[in-house]
């Protein structure tokens, strides 16, 4: 064959897997673009952290009920599996071993806050 290139045996693996790698990735940015605030009661606040730790340095704050809170990524949590097949006392002691964070975006302030406060919204900057 004029002009073929000969294929080395594992390419198509290594194909397989770079292409599986980059399909996990874009699953671990999937999420809402826009978190509200939740469960935080009315006269506290949501501290937004340095690192997605409770004892990390605060760098900000949102208010209860806050919109337009963007999700810059989450880390921790259920996983789908988790999340449908273990009763809730064993997705409780899971959050307890992995708790949810995120890492968002709010007036311009960046940092981490617990993902346990967030819910899916929405911004209309209109």
């Amino acid at each position: 064959m004029v002009g073929a290139r000969r294929l080395w045996p594992g390419s198509a693996v290594l194909t397989a897997a770079l292409c599986l790698g980059s399909v996990q990735v874009a699953a671990d940015a999937d999420g809402p673009d826009w978190y509200r605030v939740v469960s935080v009661a009315p006269g506290d606040v949501l501290n937004i952290r340095v690192e997605p730790d409770p004892r990390s340095t605060k760098v900000g704050e949102i208010p209860p009920g806050a919109h337009c809170v963007r999700n810059l990524g989450c880390r921790g949590g259920l996983t789908f599996e988790e999340f449908t097949t273990l009763d809730e006392a064993q997705r409780a002691a899971r959050l307890r071993e992995s708790p949810r964070w995120c890492n968002v975006e709010y007036q311009g302030q960046l940092g981490w806050v617990a993902g346990r406060y967030l819910a899916e919204g929405s911004c209309d900057k209109h």
